[in-house]
This record gives C-alpha cells, sequence and structure tokens, in this order.
C-alpha cells in the first residue's frame, strides 16, 4: 500500500436515513409537515416526479422555477414561497430530475403570464430543463430560461458549473415576478443578475452521497478550494490553516476573477453542509479582514443555502450591485430558508460600564511565593492538552484549557499581586478568576479564593472556609467524584501544619481515588454513565494533584 494511500480514511457513514430509494421523499413530506414548509405542497407524482409548489399564488405573475439533483437543501424547495420560488423540482440525490417531473412543474403552475426555468449550469439539469422548456412551448406555454454558472474556479470553462449564486437569481427573479414584470422583463432581469455573479467554494472534507464504501480523496491537512456541489474534486488542493488564512485564499481567488474596479457587491457567505454556528460567523470575522471586503456592501448568511450534503466547508457568492439588484435581495420573501440582507459594516459597540477594580491591594513582593506560583502556573499550560483529553473521555474536553486560562492570567498579573499579604492575594486572585476565567471550575475556585480573603483566620484556615463556600455553592463534597477530592485534602493538610510536599501527596492520594469512585455526583461528569468512567481520574481532582506535585517538587 502506498504512503497516501494509508493516509486517505474510509469515513464511517452514520446518518439519519431509512434508505437512498426513500431519502428524498421522506424528506420533503417531513418538509411539508414542518413549520417551515406549511405554505407549500406537492404533486401526487411521488416517487418519479417530486414537484413542491406554493399552495397559493397569484396566477396572473409568472411563475419562477427551479430545482436539481437533492442534496443541496434548503436549495432548492426550501425557496419556494411568496417572492421567490413558485415550484420546485427535486431529483434523487446529486441527480437531475427528468423533463417529465420539470414538465408537470411547468404545467402545475404557470398561468398566461407563462415561466422562468432558473436553471444550474449542469449539464443533467441543462439538458432536461431545456427539453421540457421546449415541450411546455409546443404545448402553448410562454416559457424563458437562464443558465446560472457562477463558479470561478475553472478559468475558460465553457459551461461553468452552478453554485449558490443560482438562489440570488432565484430571489431577483421572484422578486420581478411578484411585483407583476411580464415574462420578457422578468427574464431579461435574471440574465442580468447572472452575469454579475461569482463564486467559489472552500472546503476541508469532501462529502458522502450515502456510500457505505466511500473513502475520503482528502490526506489529513489537506483541503480543497475551487470545488463543486456534487462532491467533485476541487480545482486545487491546499494545506489545511487557520480560518483567516483559508478564507484569504478563496477570497483572493474570487476577487481575481472580477473585472475590478471600485464597484460594489453584496455577498452571500453560503456553508456547505456541517459547519457549525459558531464557526460560521467566524468565518464571516475572517472575510471581513480581506481586500475584497472594502467593496461589500450588503450581506446574505452566513447560512445554509446551497449545501453539499456533510460537507465541511463553504462557498463565497458575490454580486454585483445595482439599485434594482438591492432592491430585490433586500425584498421580504416568505420562504424561512431565505437568510435576509444587511448592511455590512463594522461591529456596533456600547461603552463599557464600569466594573469593580481587579487590583484593589497595592503589589508586594515574596520571591519565593512568586517562584512557586509561577511554576505551578506553568504546570497548568503544559498539562492543558493531556487534561483535555482526560476531560473528553468523560466531559467536555476543556478542562485543561479552563486551569491553563487561570494559569496564564495569574502569570500576567504576578507583578500587580500583593504577594506578602495572604488575604489580599486571595481576594486578588478571586477577582481574576471572576474576571478572566470561564467555566464552573473557574467560577468555583473564584468562590474559594475569595471567600478566603474575607476570613479573619490564619491563610490555611481560610482556605478551608473558601472551600465550604465553594461545596456550598457547587453542591459537592468529597467522595463525589470532582476536584474537591484533590482539594479537600490537601487544604487538611496545611491546615494540620503539613508542608507543600505534604499537601501534594495528599492530593495526588485523593485524584487517584476518583478513579475507583463509580458514577460523579456532581458536575458534567455526574451526567456520564459509569461504565464510561471506570479508571478514569476527574480531570479537575487530576490538575490540583499536577499543579500541587509540580509546586512541591521545587520547594
Amino acid at each position: 500500500m502506498r504512503e497516501t494511500d494509508k493516509k486517505k480514511e474510509t469515513v464511517p457513514m452514520k446518518r439519519f436515513f431509512n434508505s437512498r430509494e426513500t431519502l428524498v421523499t421522506e424528506s420533503l413530506d417531513g418538509l411539508l409537515r414542518s413549520s417551515m414548509g406549511q405554505h407549500l405542497c406537492r404533486l401526487d407524482g411521488y416517487p418519479e416526479i417530486k414537484v413542491v409548489l406554493r399552495k397559493e399564488r397569484n396566477p396572473e405573475h409568472v411563475a419562477i422555477i427551479s430545482g436539481g439533483g437533492s442534496g443541496h437543501e434548503p436549495a432548492h424547495a426550501g425557496f419556494v414561497g411568496d417572492g421567490m420560488l413558485d415550484a420546485a423540482v427535486c431529483g434523487s440525490v446529486f441527480a437531475s430530475p427528468g423533463v417529465d417531473a420539470v414538465l408537470a412543474a411547468i404545467l402545475a403552475v404557470s398561468g398566461k403570464a407563462g415561466c422562468l426555468l432558473v436553471i444550474k449550469s449542469y449539464t443533467g439539469d441543462r439538458l432536461n430543463f431545456t427539453l421540457a422548456a421546449e415541450q411546455a412551448r409546443d404545448m402553448g406555454i410562454p416559457v424563458e430560461t437562464v443558465i446560472v454558472g457562477d463558479d470561478i474556479a475553472l478559468p475558460g470553462s465553457r459551461y461553468p458549473r452552478g453554485l449558490a449564486g443560482t438562489v440570488l437569481v432565484q430571489k431577483i427573479a421572484g422578486h420581478a415576478a411578484s411585483q407583476g414584470e411580464p415574462l420578457d422583463v422578468v427574464a431579461r432581469k435574471a440574465r442580468e443578475a447572472a452575469e454579475k455573479i461569482a463564486s467559489i467554494g472552500l472546503s476541508l472534507t469532501d462529502c458522502n452521497a450515502y456510500d457505505t464504501a466511500h473513502k475520503t480523496r482528502l490526506e489529513k491537512g489537506q483541503a480543497e478550494l475551487g470545488l463543486g456541489i456534487h462532491g467533485e474534486p476541487g480545482a486545487q488542493q491546499i494545506d489545511v490553516a487557520k480560518a483567516d488564512s483559508l478564507m484569504e485564499q478563496a477570497s483572493a481567488a474570487l476577487q481575481k476573477a472580477l473585472s475590478g474596479g471600485e464597484k460594489k457587491y453584496a455577498l452571500l457567505l453560503n456553508m456547505l453542509g456541517s459547519v457549525p454556528p459558531v464557526e460560521m460567523t467566524l468565518l464571516l470575522e475572517a472575510f471581513a479582514k480581506t481586500p475584497l471586503a472594502q467593496q461589500v456592501e450588503l450581506i446574505i448568511g452566513p447560512a445554509p443555502v446551497m449545501t453539499a450534503l456533510d460537507m465541511n466547508g463553504f462557498s463565497l457568492t458575490v454580486i454585483e450591485l445595482t439599485d434594482d439588484i438591492a432592491e430585490a435581495l433586500k425584498a421580504s420573501v416568505e420562504p424561512p430558508a431565505w437568510p435576509g440582507v444587511a448592511t455590512f459594516g463594522k461591529p456596533a459597540l456600547r461603552k463599557m460600564p464600569a466594573l469593580p477594580k481587579t487590583f484593589e491591594t497595592a503589589p508586594s513582593s515574596n520571591p519565593q511565593l512568586e517562584a512557586l506560583m509561577r511554576i505551578g502556573a506553568e504546570a497548568l499550560i503544559a498539562n492543558a492538552d493531556s487534561l483535555n483529553a482526560l476531560d473528553a473521555k468523560i466531559g467536555d474536553g476543556d478542562a485543561g484549557s479552563t486551569f491553563a486560562e487561570a494559569a496564564k492570567e495569574i502569570l500576567n498579573a504576578l507583578d500587580r499581586l500583593p504577594l506578602a499579604d495572604p488575604h489580599a492575594l486571595f481576594s486578588t486572585i478571586g477577582r481574576v478568576l471572576t474576571r478572566h476565567t470561564g467555566g464552573s471550575s473557574g467560577a468555583l475556585l473564584s468562590v474559594l479564593f475569595s471567600t478566603a480573603g474575607r476570613s479573619t483566620s490564619s491563610w490555611a484556615v481560610a482556605l478551608q472556609e473558601g472551600l465550604e463556600a465553594m461545596q456550598t455553592l457547587g453542591g459537592a463534597k468529597s467522595g463525589d467524584r470532582t476536584m474537591i477530592d484533590a482539594i479537600d485534602p490537601a487544604l487538611k493538610a496545611l491546615a494540620e501544619g503539613g508542608s507543600l510536599r505534604d499537601a501534594a501527596t495528599a492530593a495526588r492520594k485523593g485524584a487517584d481515588a476518583t478513579r475507583k469512585m463509580g458514577k460523579a455526583q456532581a458536575g458534567r461528569a455526574s451526567y456520564v454513565p459509569e461504565s464510561q468512567m471506570n479508571d478514569v481520574p476527574d480531570p479537575g481532582a487530576e490538575a490540583i494533584a499536577r499543579l500541587l506535585e509540580a509546586m512541591s517538587a521545587s520547594s
């Protein structure tokens, strides 16, 4: 086996479907039952004819029809509704619908005003929709067509692929039709819009069209730039990089294909299938850093508009703005899948309210304590990945990052801490954790230190009082398989006059004991089945033990 073959993986297919044969019809009927499809109906031609149409429409208006292979949802059935499509003709997964299906849609929704077919530029769609249009004309129905080929990834291509720009043409044609424009005007506006659109896609993965033997063509560390929406290879394979770098490459390729000048554009940031929402908006922020962003006035999305099943990627579509195009894009429509249009600009800001001071006490020196704190903080940072991996077995995989975040803030604050005053130090650490550290661990440790800082007892006893407050708030106690199982014995050792080494030994014993405690009784791990926790220490307890071990080793 070649080395490159070893790197490619057979991707296990875990998907929600019954059979490939029934996938599309069951999905469409689910749409019609949903809150997003109450305004829709379908022709009773299953399984060969899968046409979704509006329940009600103005018969005096030009009908707008589009469609193609399924697997690109919400396109196209999701855009059927007032202001956009009157009907969507759906094929099987990544397969064009047949001529009869397209003709059935034309006959179902076309009145005297005729209809416009918005066609994605793929061979099957061009053939079947065009042939259906010819048959309809022979039957006396006025039909016009517009072919959308917005892909710029393959310069010189005779038939550029139709990508997410198809939906923008649907929107512009739908608006013209809703205004009562005649067929020739609707078609002209759609064709003019299609000429002003350019798109390019970038993905970290290919997609699996319900193939149990599917193997990804990408090696680890590879992405694709300039790809279509049917799983076909991209124009080039590139290295996976940070989001800003990937977006810059996609944006630069798109900008290079534009005609230049100071033209203004609307941008559709389309998600191809499996990009989570937190990354969708991050990608828009990445685009805002590119030179092309300076020419963008309107933003559509980020949203899944023209997807490719489970592909983990995005596409950029720009359309040159005119007054008519801007008006059409901004117009309200019935289909809930349309993400709407907004002005593309800088984030709105509001003045920050005054918060309590973090550093209320003047800094003071304690070189020995400072050295210990530095060692402990650096140990937590160094252990972040291994603690995350441990937490991933029984939690959400962020324990190491949470402790490392707290450690970094303490390191940054060392020269501002009252190191010679234990109680003031505890209070300050509590405020640092409150201000800068998230997660339940950060909040609970903040309570521990803040309470200790208010105590009038000795510093060792004050820490125990802080632990009691932490337990009261968090609801956990020793034996519940939390970080308390390491903190409690360590603080008891210190309160009894023990050394830092004694505290570290006690913490290690407590952390190790969590391996055999059975089901956790508090914290996020309490939601995890006991069978998955066998011989896995609590990550928080493990973090405390490693912290104290690093500090005691240098004392």
